[in-house]
């Protein structure tokens, strides 16, 4: 079984992370691919004081910071994984990845990081669930 383990550093992120260790605790076989989503920085006072590569840097950075305590969890549970940080409109790149990486599975989070979220779960969370016709498993 391939899951995806979609983070942003969040306490939901971490959780979701544990509950994929409790699942995989003495089970084989399994493919856990991790991964972190930043979306476009599309703001004009931004693109317009820096180049499009150093904004791409920059939240490549900010993914790699997302992923480490998730990744920190499962090195510490001894479970393989791959991870990425990619870019894009945060749900619909999870949703793709998860078709593209051909994954079971996503677990996640029922809320992250963002500044706004909505009352009963975040919006990308219920995004993701629009978008996937996978199982999703939601850890709050």
């Amino acid at each position: 079984m391939k899951i995806l383990l979609p983070v942003d550093g969040s306490p939901h992120s971490d959780r979701a992370a544990q509950h994929v260790i409790a699942m995989l605790q003495g089970c084989g076989g399994h493919e856990v691919r991790l991964i972190n989503v930043q979306a476009p920085i599309d703001a004009p006072e931004v693109r317009g004081h820096m180049p499009a590569d150093e904004i791409e840097a920059m939240q490549t950075s900010r993914g790699g910071d997302a992923l480490v305590s998730a990744r920190a969890l499962l090195d510490k549970a001894g479970i393989a994984y791959n991870a990425e940080v990619s870019l894009g409109p945060v749900a619909e790149t999870i949703a793709r990845f998860a078709i593209d990486q051909a994954c079971d599975k996503i677990v996640m989070g029922t809320r992250g990081l963002g500044a706004i979220g909505s009352v009963l779960m975040g919006s990308v969370t219920t995004e993701v669930l629009h978008l996937t016709q996978l199982p999703v498993t939601l850890v709050k």
